[in-house]
């Protein structure tokens, strides 16, 4: 009985975390510096003339579409980290990979090689985040222990940080300190549409990769000996799953600069929801990343501040002590007291 509630729990979770994108997604059209009604919205989805209609369709609506999606991919890549190193801390932030796609992207810029509608600029922060995730798999492996990743991370953070910090001493823009702070800490603002077609091919691709790989995730909490003998390639299921994230961040940071912590949270709250199953948490990953990253741009809109506040800092300062109380609630949960 129990377990048939549960099932019936669970069957509900994707309907109303679809719901719940809708919702936040409305609200995020609504909210800013000139508040509009959902008929206003409305108006200006349908007509697109005056005010109301420029603000609508040139302002807020690449902005909540680039918030869902690229938090949609943050959610379903940290999901897919956990899933391949059973590690309940992998996620692309923590181990340095927006950083070194920030990185790639404010070389390109600032070398003059390309600008920021530029499709060279997201290719660059592929590479770069690519690289990241190559170094820390070569470094670490798929059985590193969660103190190595953190550490390999921390490097990794270190010398991309110290990069970019070079990159601004260096600059002869005067403008490159605010420009890098864009790209570190992330932003929504001043996005078109333009910024919504150079990422939204990427993060699909992505995307799709890592969906495919759902079953070698599911495969691999029996172990990777056990995995291969169920007709599984793990090293297939590795690079496409480092190569997706490279792609995905490198697309995101590209167009919104680094955001954390997004990938981190999303994964432990669709396992409370949908239960432990690598692969069946990847959509609510998805759409509760989507739903996070959302729900922090409309925060950002809201907060009383002379400029707006940067993205990262928001998603850092919620999403630091909700992962501290899903680790102390995981603890209790499993041995009833501290350990």
């Amino acid at each position: 009985m129990i377990t048939a509630r549960i099932r019936n729990t669970r069957s509900l979770v994707m309907p109303v975390l679809i719901f719940s994108v809708l919702a936040v997604a409305m609200v995020s059209l609504l909210v800013g510096a000139a508040p509009l009604s959902i008929a206003d919205v409305w108006s200006g989805l349908r007509d697109g003339d005056g005010v109301t209609g420029l603000i609508v369709r040139e302002i807020r609506m690449p902005r909540m579409l680039l918030s869902v999606t690229i938090g949609a991919f943050l959610g379903l890549s940290g999901a897919a980290l956990q899933g391949l190193l059973q590690n309940p801390l992998a996620e692309a932030a923590i181990f340095g990979a927006p950083q070194a796609a920030a990185l790639g992207a404010v070389l390109v810029l600032y070398l003059g090689f390309s600008d920021a509608l530029s499709f060279w600029l997201p290719l660059a922060s592929i590479c770069g985040a690519g690289l990241s995730g190559a170094l820390l798999y070569l470094l670490v492996g798929r059985q590193g222990s969660i103190i190595g990743f953190i550490l390999a991370g921390l490097a990794l953070g270190s010398f991309t940080g110290a990069a970019i910090s070079l990159v601004i001493n260096l600059s002869a823009n005067p403008f490159a300190i605010t420009e890098i702070v864009f790209w570190l800490m992330g932003s929504f603002e001043d996005r078109s549409v333009k910024h919504v077609f150079l990422s939204l091919p990427f993060l699909i691709v992505a995307s799709v990769l890592i969906f495919l790989n759902g079953r070698g995730y599911r495969a691999l909490t029996l172990g990777a000996d056990t995995a291969s003998s169920l007709g599984i390639n793990v090293a297939v299921v590795q690079w496409t799953t480092v190569t997706a994230i490279a792609i995905g961040t490198g697309a995101g940071v590209a167009v919104s600069g680094a955001i954390g912590f997004v990938g981190l949270i999303a994964p432990h709250l669709a396992r409370s929801l949908a239960g432990a199953d690598p692969q069946r948490i990847l959509a609510p990953s998805a759409f509760l990343g989507s739903i996070l990253l959302t729900c922090a741009d409309i925060a950002v809109r809201l907060i009383p501040s002379t400029s707006e506040i940067k993205i990262g800092a928001v998603t850092s300062l919620l999403g630091a002590p909700l992962f501290l109380y899903l680790v102390i609630a995981r603890r209790y949960s499993s041995a009833g007291t501290l350990e």
